[in-house]
């Protein structure tokens, strides 16, 4: 048998697709978790961790191609990592992630056989997010090609793009991305040449100096409105005219702006957000339709990333939630309200419990936009609201469904007592985590709620990730 350690060459036929999308071979019976291999690939590959129960490795050569690989679409695909399974058939993606759910489901929840439905493709394998992230940066990061074409001496201290994978520091100058759409890349490409010609550099956490700090793109998937958001650091008088000259620039130049927005981080952490935001252009906010449902998106609202998945994952949702009219519903972890909103005209009443103010804020506007006057939002801790509903008499009545939408971590295990102790007819739970899902899934199956389906939905296609759509029946009736 080959020699298995740190810094060892081996060989190895790739057999399928470990949750994350590492490639997953054996020497023996010995597993081997290989970066950046796909099913059906005999590859040589490096050592880079040994452990009792596997390894990690990196591919070094391919020598036999696999049947399921295909020609990557972008031009970035081999430093950018934004789209790590995009050299994968697209069929092929969705039978691994079904898969993994599977394994996941076993491996860390301990069910032996869940009825786990085929994935639900994307409606759009490509343009499919409404919502793109672009980091400034001052080190750009130049891709092989670039260098062997003699690209060395380009500017390298200003660029606009994605992060290169395990590489905080470097971003990837972006040429095309076919992840948002053809508008968004015409945005960045004009926001890039102002910006790197504006005299201003990009902020970096080295030194926390610097102004432009990132740019927001969010497009109404089926409205055609686009929202720009463009983050700075705080510059006083020169960087607000600055970015108003952009605004005003940018929306003679790119046609389909709706809105620009100028937003004012003075924290050191590199984020998305800050302290200010003024509206340059426009109303400040996009809308969107889901199905029926029109939803007010502001530049920091959180929003389904893939609109028209979206629509698929909570058709599963209301599917699953099975009203009759005579229900009442509560929407947890509720966001702006859309999925309570969306299942506002099957029930009697929805009331949605959220944490962040300001996303409350945007459910009750939705629900006027819907009039869905059967909706109530509350804001607070959700393990201290579900108690205060139960104790205090509240006019809300005790839940006959639950939805659930926590993010990747999952559920509070209070949250888990109190949605055990309010027991309800069914909850659906919807997941971006299979691993912390599996977790949950069993806490609520060892204290009487059946895991009845879990329906994945494939909302990021040629990435590692897969939502759930799940059922849980109420086994123990009520207490």
């Amino acid at each position: 048998m080959t020699s298995v350690k740190k810094g060892s060459e081996i060989e190895l036929t790739i057999d399928s697709l470990a949750f994350g999308a590492e490639g997953v071979g054996k020497v023996g019976e010995f597993v081997v978790f290989v970066r950046g291999a796909l099913p059906g690939q005999r590859v040589r590959a490096r050592i880079t961790r040994k452990r009792k129960s596997h390894a990690q490795a990196r591919v070094l050569d391919v020598i036999t191609p696999s049947p399921y690989q295909t020609p990557p679409r972008c031009q970035h695909f081999d430093d950018c990592g934004g789209c790590s399974l995009q050299h994968l058939q697209y069929e092929k993606q969705l039978s691994e992630k079904h898969q993994q759910v599977i394994d996941v489901l076993h491996r860390l929840g301990g069910f032996k056989n869940p009825e786990v439905l085929p994935p639900a493709a994307s409606p759009e394998i490509f343009f499919y997010r409404n919502k793109m992230e672009f980091t400034f940066g001052r080190k750009r990061w130049l891709s092989r090609a670039e260098i062997d074409s003699g690209e060395q001496a380009a500017e390298r201290d200003f660029a606009l793009g994605l992060h290169v994978p395990g590489r905080y520091d470097r971003i990837l100058q972006l040429n095309a991305c076919y992840l948002q759409s053809e508008l968004s890349d015409a945005i960045r490409r004009f926001v890039f040449r102002f910006s790197s010609a504006s005299g201003m550099q990009a902020y970096s956490t080295e030194d926390h100096r610097g102004f432009w700090r990132f740019l927001v793109i969010r497009e109404g998937k089926n409205t055609g409105e686009c929202l720009v958001n463009v983050v700075t650091a705080d510059a006083g008088e020169e960087g607000r005219t600055l970015v108003a000259e952009l605004a005003e620039q940018l929306v003679t130049a790119v046609s389909g702006v709706s809105t620009v927005v100028h937003t004012i981080n003075r924290q050191k952490a590199q984020v998305a957000s800050g302290q200010e935001a003024h509206v340059l252009y426009g109303p400040g906010y996009i809308h969107d339709k889901l199905d029926e449902f029109t939803y007010r998106i502001s530049a920091a609202s959180f929003f389904q990333t893939n609109t028209r998945g979206a629509e698929v994952l909570y058709r599963y949702v209301r599917e699953f939630a099975g009203l009759t009219g005579s229900e009442t519903v509560y929407d947890l972890y509720c966001g702006a309200g859309t999925i309570g909103i969306y299942l506002s005209r099957e029930a009697k009443h929805v009331a949605g419990i959220e944490l962040i103010p300001e996303a409350i804020d945007d459910a009750r506007i939705n629900a006027e936009l819907n009039n869905a006057g059967n909706c109530t939002f509350l804001c607070g801790d959700l393990k201290d609201t579900l108690a205060e509903l139960r104790t205090s008499g509240n006019s809300v009545p005790a839940p006959d469904v639950i939805v659930l939408d926590p993010p990747r971590a999952g559920l509070h295990p209070q949250v888990v007592s109190q949605v055990v102790d309010l027991a309800p007819q069914r909850f659906v739970y919807v997941s971006c985590n299979p691993a912390t899902f599996a977790r949950d899934a069993r806490l609520f199956s060892d204290n009487g709620f059946e895991l009845v389906k879990v329906q994945p939905v494939d909302m990021f296609p040629h990435t590692a990730h897969i939502e759930l759509v799940t059922l849980f029946a109420n086994t123990r009736g009520n207490p």
